[in-house]
């Protein structure tokens, strides 16, 4: 095992020594990542139920020179650096396109998975041999705070899929902060953002019927069970998510379906579940058209256009920052 694992096994074992002591439980969303939670999550972007990535992909594919069109105009090298590149489906429309009008960038991807970023840079070198691709394993946080691609070249920031509605309103300002200080004048930013819209829509998204949300939230059991020695039994807990079309948070938690205590034994610690006491595990925010450009305002940046799928359900917004 690396250094860069046992890093990472020591973060996970202090978050869920620290989210399992607090009032209510919680366990942060990053860590349903791992080699299983990788690929159970490539399933949820392929559920009928999941329209995020679908809809999203819409609007890449019809409308990716339109995006593209304002980094091209400078004709002079850039940086393509993506937040949470993931397996790089949707993102690889872009990278044809620049491919095939012979633009002359660096791409760097950042995930919080070195699994993901191995399979994505292998998979780009069958594709697109000649793209160089500097893959950055980080937060978004993180890289945004030591700017690997900092090269006095211009910057077109990728964060897509709705990965700004994983953190609730203030930590959203926190990383768009963070966006501005990872940034200089000039740069632009693609931010994906899920609309809100009929709320049973956005629920079924995140419990569908062949409960395949369900083993992703339950991966996280799993996986403190495999890393970190814990005892819990999965049919003693039941995913619940919940949305709240005011704030336009869609969350979801882990039940404990009877009183119980749970090991783990690399804490050596043992914790005690009430019935019906749940465990947080995720946050998917909606934002509406407004919102998101009073978001952009708030945070440093001037919102450019707006580019949208035939329903209205996601929209990938250009920032500039000012």
């Amino acid at each position: 095992m690396s250094a860069k694992k046992n890093l990472d096994l020591g973060s996970f074992a202090q978050d869920v020594l620290l989210g399992l002591s607090s009032k209510p439980k919680s366990i942060p969303s990053k860590y349903f990542y791992d080699a299983t939670g990788d690929k159970l999550f490539q399933e949820i972007m392929a559920m009928p139920e999941y329209y995020l990535t679908r809809k999203e992909f819409e609007i890449l594919e019809n409308q990716h020179e339109a995006i593209l069109e304002k980094i091209l105009s400078k004709k002079e090298p850039f940086n393509l650096v993506e937040l949470g590149a993931g397996d790089g489906l949707k993102t690889k429309i872009l990278l044809r396109h620049l491919d095939k009008v012979g633009a002359e960038y660096t791409y760097f991807p950042i995930d919080f998975s070195g699994t993901v970023l191995a399979e994505l840079k292998e998979s780009l070198a069958d594709e697109l041999p000649n793209l160089e691709v500097k893959t950055i394993e980080d937060t978004y946080r993180g890289s945004l705070l030591k700017r690997e691609w900092e090269n006095g070249r211009p910057s077109f920031i990728l964060f897509l899929g709705g990965n700004i509605g994983n953190f609730p309103l203030k930590e959203a300002h926190d990383v768009l902060d963070h966006l501005r200080i990872g940034t200089v004048f000039g740069d632009e930013v693609l931010l994906g953002f899920d609309l809100k819209k009929n709320p049973q829509t956005i629920l079924d998204a995140y419990h569908d019927k062949d409960g395949v949300t369900r083993e992703f939230n339950l991966n996280l059991l799993r996986r403190m069970n495999r890393e970190l020695g814990a005892n819990f039994v999965l049919e003693n807990f039941m995913h619940w998510p919940s949305y709240n079309p005011v704030n336009g948070e869609c969350r979801s938690h882990l039940v404990s379906l009877k009183n119980q205590n749970v090991d783990i034994l690399d804490l050596n610690q043992a914790f005690e579940f009430e019935a019906h006491e749940p465990i947080f595990t995720e946050i998917s925010k909606k934002y509406s058209l407004s919102e998101i450009k009073k978001l952009a305002q708030r945070s440093g940046f001037e919102l450019k256009e707006s580019f949208l799928d035939q329903d209205r359900y996601f929209a990938d917004v250009l920032w500039e920052r000012i």
